[in-house]
């Protein structure tokens, strides 16, 4: 049953495959009714540095609301044990099962995915995976994405640039050369050294291959949620048009726009209050 009542996050270790995870665990106090258990997928990188502050502060909302919340560093990332030049993106998803079970054991509540960035994408490619190995007993309740990687091959173009920006300014633009080079060392199998990140290959090319469109949820409700920096409030083209194709391919899914800043990337640590209201909105209509 949810126990232990902390409206503070308790640390731990989970055995996970090889080595440990380093989790934060936000549990239901014993005065309030359990509803039901979050995994909280995180984002990649320096993404995920900076949205620890909301990710703690949703933690701590929906604790008080009646979910428990559980928080993992995956392997090779944050304090879990592990390198990242030796992390898989199998390794990331077997984490996500065993995560799932240890929250549906401690609970006995419904185990959500509450996915952000890239912690989106491998919660959708999580749960394309079925009955495979690296699922888990739990069955998943819903999705929630906050400002989901839909395009795998996008994020990481993106990303691989920070590594030629970086060479340009240093006066060395021979090394990696362009995008397409990266990408044809990480084909060889190299690992790539990127922002301070080395990023293996068994990582990178699965990133590389996935595209939201080819993996919708199915048997899962999601909540897309959309954060934007305009006053507009519209879906950009790319990704409208994955909504389009999941509409068609008959996903069960709505998509919510809201104003905010993007916190996974400004430079300061900032916070969208909205986003956390909404999201608690979300699981207490559930209930």
């Amino acid at each position: 049953m949810c126990s232990a009542a902390a409206s503070s996050a308790k640390a731990f270790f989970l055995s996970a495959g090889v080595g440990r995870r380093f989790c934060l665990y936000y549990a239901v106090a014993d005065n309030v009714k359990c509803h039901g258990a979050v995994l909280f997928v995180p984002p990649f990188g320096e993404e995920m540095n900076k949205s620890r502050r909301m990710m703690a502060l949703q933690a701590q909302s929906l604790a008080r609301q009646g979910f428990a919340v559980l928080l993992m560093d995956l392997y090779g990332c944050g304090d879990s044990d592990g390198e990242l030049r030796d992390a898989s993106w199998s390794d990331w998803k077997s984490d996500l099962a065993v995560a799932c079970d240890w929250l549906h054991e401690r609970t006995n509540a419904p185990v959500s995915l509450l996915g952000l960035r890239l912690g989106a994408l491998l919660s959708l490619d999580f749960l394309r995976d079925g009955n495979a190995a690296n699922t888990p007993n739990t069955p998943i309740k819903q999705l929630v994405m906050w400002q989901a990687v839909l395009n795998g091959q996008q994020f990481l173009t993106q990303f691989f640039r920070l590594r030629l920006a970086n060479e340009m300014l240093s006066g060395n633009n021979a090394q990696s050369g362009s995008t397409q080079a990266i990408r044809q060392a990480l084909i060889n199998g190299e690992t790539i050294e990127i922002a301070g990140y080395e990023v293996p290959s068994q990582l990178a090319l699965p990133i590389d291959a996935l595209n939201a469109a080819q993996c919708p949820p199915q048997n899962c409700a999601v909540h897309w949620l959309e954060i934007q920096t305009t006053a507009s409030l519209e879906l950009p083209p790319a990704r409208k048009k994955i909504a389009d194709q999941w509409m068609q391919q008959h996903v069960d899914f709505d998509l919510t726009l809201l104003a905010g800043p993007e916190f996974w990337a400004t430079a300061e640590i900032s916070e969208c209050s909205d986003l956390i209201t909404l999201t608690c909105k979300i699981f207490a209509q559930g209930t």
